[in-house]
């Protein structure tokens, strides 16, 4: 049984590397096999209904690594925009030295998948709540009324994957920087 467990966990965390970088219609389940060097009568054992199952737990590993970097980065600072000033920085520093995504979004494959796939689409949005949720917590506990932490934690979480996205295109994380130097500002006015 655990050459079982570790073929699966091989396939989720191949798929969810190659999804993340490449995108879910991009990558096939040969190229997955491949990469996962795990033996091929296993993956419809454990994935009965083919990539979009396998798809389904690479977003749930995606979103297990986004949210515990987050909440380890702000749980460091008393101060909520501190914390989110911090992992902003953070992600600017993977970007700056990977040149790639890496447990940061799952912009990608919402993007791919919110019109032909409702069990990923709905998959994603959890995971999309379940970030603005820990923001929101954070700015609450920090002392923000919760409707207001409610608009921030939306603004931080829309500007930041939009962020990630034009860091990706320029091939450094300058604009996440300065996407945290305008959260400092806005916060403080």
């Amino acid at each position: 049984m655990r050459n079982n467990t570790n073929s699966k966990e091989r396939f989720i965390e191949t798929a969810y590397k190659l999804f993340e970088v490449k995108g879910y219609n991009a990558t096939g389940l040969n190229e997955i096999l491949k990469e996962s060097g795990a033996p091929k009568g296993s993956l419809y054992y454990h994935f009965p209904n083919g990539k979009e199952e396998l798809a389904l737990e690479s977003i749930k590993l995606a979103g297990e690594r986004i949210t515990t970097n987050l909440r380890k980065n702000l749980d460091m600072f008393d101060n909520a925009i501190d914390g989110i000033v911090f992992n902003i920085d953070k992600l600017a520093e993977v970007l700056d030295n990977n040149k790639k995504m890496h447990d940061m979004s799952i912009s990608l494959i919402a993007l791919e998948t919110y019109d032909s796939s409702e069990v990923l689409r709905n998959a994603c949005e959890k995971v999309f709540e379940t970030i603005e949720n820990i923001y929101i917590k954070k700015l609450i506990d920090y002392g923000i009324d919760e409707n207001k932490a409610k608009d921030i934690a939306m603004f931080v979480s829309v500007a930041t994957e939009g962020a990630i996205t034009l860091s990706l295109t320029k091939r450094n994380g300058g604009t996440l920087r300065r996407l945290g130097e305008q959260i400092r500002i806005l916060a403080n006015q």
